[in-house]
């Protein structure tokens, strides 16, 4: 692998100490700057033209991309972009980002983002209950941690409040948005099933109350094909008894007192405890 295509496989930024360690010399280092193939941002660290300016940043500051800001490079959902820069640093400080300390496992080298144990756990110490678990839950999914683990990794009384997010977290959801929905219904004391499958319906994202189908649209729901397969699912629950409601990203996000008022207008007098 040439020194151009390392950097790119980097990130497109890297140290110089790093391409030292992966087998260039300064002098190729050197030279690739001085016709163009890379910059040199400032002494001990060059990029490709158009390098992801969070991953600038972290190899700037000298750290890894962790939390929130590691989310999208470890192929994590992610509810709300962070408005400041998540970054794992030994020691040192960077102006306007957030700094978490402390690794237990080894960073996605050569890249500057902090392994996925790392990413997650800083994330159920640092964001809102909701954002730190929808990150969890699609690492579950992935089949890339598991809830036994990340609860070994947090000890302690000041753990505490981490370890009651993954209580949040129960593998069932297929989207970011599925998980806010889900908390939601539940944090409303509906009895709230996922992933159910109904005879001559097929699945549906949520069953309430044993009788009020949820379902949550992507942009996939846009396109024609799902829309004709969307009308059916439709009629047919209905048809077997079922009522349906439908919500987007927007409205769970955005306004979820419309979609609770919503729903309990649909449930009120037919839930039987």
């Amino acid at each position: 692998m040439d020194l151009a295509s390392y950097l790119k496989y980097a990130g497109s930024v890297a140290r110089t100490g790093t391409l030292l360690q992966a087998g260039f010399s300064e002098r190729t280092i050197r030279n690739a700057v001085s016709v163009g193939e890379m910059v040199r941002l400032r002494h001990g660290v060059v990029a490709l033209a158009g390098a992801a300016p969070d991953l600038v940043a972290a190899v700037l500051a000298n750290g890894l991309l962790c939390c929130a800001s590691a989310a999208p490079h470890q192929g994590l959902w992610q509810l709300h972009a962070p408005e400041r820069l998540h970054l794992l640093c030994r020691h040192g400080a960077a102006a306007g980002v957030v700094i978490h300390r402390g690794s237990l496992v080894p960073p996605e080298f050569p890249r500057p983002v902090a392994g996925l144990t790392d990413t997650l756990l800083h994330a159920l110490r640092c964001l809102p209950p909701v954002d730190a678990a929808v990150m969890v839950e699609s690492a579950l999914l992935q089949g890339r941690t598991t809830l036994d683990y990340l609860r070994q990794r947090l000890p302690g009384n000041r753990n505490g409040a981490a370890r009651g997010v993954l209580e949040l977290v129960d593998g069932t959801a297929e989207s970011a948005i599925e998980v806010v929905a889900r908390l939601l219904f539940r944090d409303q004391g509906i009895y709230t099933q996922t992933q159910v499958e109904l005879p001559g319906i097929g699945r549906v994202d949520f069953l309430l109350e044993g009788f009020l189908i949820v379902e949550i649209d992507g942009g996939s729901h846009l396109e024609p094909v799902q829309v004709k397969k969307d009308r059916r699912r439709n009629n047919a629950s209905t048809l077997t008894g079922y009522a349906v409601l439908r919500y987007g990203y927007q409205d769970v996000v955005y306004n979820p007192q419309k979609v609770i008022d919503e729903v309990w207008q649909v449930l009120r007098g037919r839930v039987v405890r």
